[in-house]
């Protein structure tokens, strides 16, 4: 059965687990007190913006802490806005903060996690989160995306600093036999590899053939 929850809202220092304070800051301070602020060509802000990503971020933070207590075997979060564009020091693609990333350091830090795999499917790269964990050896970043696309990185010899960001790019118009061999040949042998403690997955669902946005025909 599914137990529906509401998401906890997390405290501002939470975002500092994969944030610098700077962007913490920069982001409070365009939250308008009325109307809509535009951060960035993609990205806005209203009055509840900052308590909406506080309380996505509380929600996956919270989806980990009921995963090791034992209280569920796996946890889907729904929250807006989406994180896997924001990067270290950039809010951009509708996204403030990069929840998974958070979710991903919140796990090695409050429940002793070592190893950490992010797997993206959204039709776009996951720039922000590839961004975050470029130089980290313990965090696995796979991800399958159009290309060429938003926001324009994600090619397959972006690996990162220790050959831990894994990209399977696809091609306009490429179907849903596409993305299972991306997923066989590239994401599932890389994540087996790593062997993982933890596997959390930025859902995005923008590939289907009827998403206006793209051309990935899952």
């Amino acid at each position: 059965p599914l137990d529906r929850k509401q998401a906890p809202q997390a405290n501002e220092d939470a975002v500092l687990l994969a944030h610098p304070e700077a962007h913490l800051f920069s982001v409070m301070r365009q939250i308008p007190e009325e109307g809509i602020h535009q951060i960035e060509a993609d990205t806005y802000a209203s009055p509840k913006s900052l308590q909406a990503a506080l309380t996505g971020i509380g929600g996956a933070m919270a989806a980990v802490d009921d995963v090791f207590s034992g209280a569920a075997d796996n946890v889907f979060v729904a929250c807006r806005p989406p994180g896997h564009h924001a990067e270290k020091q950039t809010a951009m693609g509708f996204c403030l903060f990069n929840n998974v990333a958070i979710a991903a350091r919140h796990a090695q830090k409050v429940h002793g996690v070592e190893r950490v795999a992010i797997v993206d499917w959204d039709v776009h790269h996951g720039n922000g989160t590839q961004d975050i964990f470029w130089d980290d050896q313990n965090v696995l970043f796979c991800s399958t995306h159009q290309m060429p696309l938003y926001p324009g990185s994600g090619a397959k010899n972006e690996t990162g600093a220790h050959n831990t960001i894994v990209n399977a790019p696809l091609s306009a118009n490429d179907g849903s036999d596409h993305f299972r061999e991306a997923f066989r040949s590239r994401v599932l042998k890389a994540v087996d590899d790593f062997s993982p403690d933890l596997i959390l997955v930025s859902a995005g669902f923008d590939a289907h053939h009827r998403d206006p946005l793209a051309q990935i025909n899952l």
